[in-house]
């Protein structure tokens, strides 16, 4: 047996353990991105240095455990070395973790994941992904001014996606079927011990209603009109709102288990009473936004907050995640985008906007998305360790950036070169389990690429091996397609 010292902890090991499997041993994570355990070791990305007892740098997915050695998994050097090695490895990546579309929405909506629904024919996973950002996408998909449309680089092709009129046929199949089940299902998230008084039912406190009674808590809605909606019923003109669909969706807030108050005027005295009674109070905006859109949006935000705050957790509001970004797409690119989208210009609703879309005509605007987004961005390691290590993607940049281009022609998966760090993975699982061409590094130096050999198809290089290869990519280069979307025959 090997015995070493990680962290002051002695270990008692196996010859030939690499020091991150043995600092594993106790519990210690170490990050990686080319690390793969059931590979052969591969050193490229340097993102899991630590330090042996001489305080030289190591990297410890391939070092051996020596008998006394010593390591420290972490300090100011060490942190700022992976810091580094991160940095350089986005300084080479072109790819935008969220889509520009989702950026520019104040409430954060994964608007291309809503799209990908709503083009499969799946509009209730399509609810689902709206309201885990917003509690009203039929009052809002009415009367948002779509900051995101304009975001959206479709815009300057062809016409912007028209992601309120899809948000509100989403939110709308709920109201054609009376079906707020999603209501009861937040009703027994977890017991409301705590209790928590919100002032005001516009789409401020609408919003941290639903969020904080989704986290746990008893929220009382607290207002002053006998009827809840605030600006949005008292303000709107019905034929914009119509009054049935501003009632359905407080009632689903509602029967998530949110109790109102209504002829309530809470004035300082009576605010300071409701501090004294409840475990806390969002109290309404100093100053209203013009957008009910970003009145919801700080209503979650509040809730965020109201629970880090009574959970003893710093209160920073909604975590958001470190996000690579390139910027506008460049002439030669709009056709790469466009591969995977419907070439026709915007939708018209048959029945004018007011109407809104059928479902057809809902699946074929859906369709339009460019998918500016990454498929990977909740599970890419590229992006998790970054925002660990707050790196800086702008850091080590040239003056221009490569063209992205998007190689769709598989069954399965969709490869993005731009995307790759060159970590060498998918080429040892195409080698392990034999595929007949499968992949390798093309070219040399910073010019290398990872391709299929002798030119051949993405299809013929992986023929049983890419659900393996998208799995264990660390990024977004090589991802599995998701139901709805269209194989192009190549040329």
């Amino acid at each position: 047996m090997i015995e070493l010292t990680i962290d002051g902890q002695l270990l008692k090991t196996s010859p030939g353990t690499t020091v991150m499997d043995a600092a594993g041993q106790l519990g210690i994570p170490v990050p990686s991105m080319c690390h793969n355990g059931d590979l052969p070791h591969f050193a490229s990305c340097m993102v899991c240095v630590v330090k042996d007892g001489t305080g030289r740098l190591i990297p410890s997915c391939s070092i051996k455990v020596t008998d006394g050695m010593v390591i420290t998994t972490l300090d100011d050097e060490i942190r700022e070395a992976r810091k580094t090695a991160l940095d350089l490895l986005l300084s080479d990546h072109t790819g935008d973790c969220e889509a520009p579309c989702r950026l520019s929405c104040p409430a954060h909506m994964d608007i291309p994941r809503m799209n990908r629904f709503l083009a499969a024919g799946e509009p209730d996973k399509a609810f689902e992904v709206v309201i885990r950002d917003i509690p009203i996408p039929s009052i809002l998909g009415r009367i948002c001014p779509a900051p995101c449309e304009n975001a959206c680089r479709r815009k300057p092709i062809d016409g912007a996606v028209s992601i309120c009129l899809l948000k509100r046929f989403a939110g709308d199949q709920r109201l054609e079927t009376r079906d707020n089940s999603h209501a009861s299902r937040i009703t027994h998230h977890a017991s409301r011990v705590k209790q928590v008084a919100v002032i005001g039912s516009g789409p401020h406190g609408l919003s941290a209603a639903w969020y904080l009674q989704h986290f746990g808590y008893q929220c009382t809605v607290f207002d002053r009109n006998e009827l809840p909606g605030g600006a949005l019923r008292y303000s709107v003109p019905r034929n914009l709102l119509p009054e049935e669909v501003l009632d359905f969706e407080i009632n689903r807030i509602r029967e998530s288990g949110v109790l109102f108050k209504m002829n309530a005027e809470i004035d300082q005295v009576g605010l300071e009473k409701l501090k004294q009674t409840f475990d806390a109070v969002v109290e309404p905006l100093a100053k209203a936004p013009k957008m009910a859109i970003r009145a919801a949006a700080l209503g979650k935000d509040a809730a965020h907050r109201v629970d880090q705050q009574l959970t003893g957790r710093e209160v920073t509001g909604e975590k958001r995640l470190f996000n690579s970004r390139f910027g506008r797409l460049i002439p030669e690119e709009i056709p790469e985008y466009l591969k995977e989208s419907y070439p026709t210009g915007q939708t018209v609703p048959a029945g004018g906007k007011e109407g809104g879309y059928s479902y057809e005509e809902v699946m074929a605007e859906a369709a339009r998305c460019l998918h500016c987004d990454c498929r990977k961005k909740d599970n890419c390691l590229l992006r998790t360790w970054s925002d660990e290590y707050q790196a800086e993607q702008k850091r080590f940049t040239g003056p221009e950036r490569k063209p992205v281009t998007r190689i769709i022609q598989h069954d399965t998966v969709i490869y993005e070169p731009q995307k790759c760090i060159k970590c060498g993975i998918c080429v040892r699982i195409t080698s392990k389990y034999k595929e007949e061409l499968g992949l390798t590094f093309i070219g040399r130096g910073f010019d290398v690429i990872i391709g299929v050999p002798f030119n051949e198809s993405l299809q013929n290089g992986l023929t049983h091996t890419a659900g393996m290869a998208a799995e264990a990519c660390p990024t977004g280069a090589l991802a599995l397609k998701e139901k709805g979307e269209r194989r192009k025959e190549e040329g």
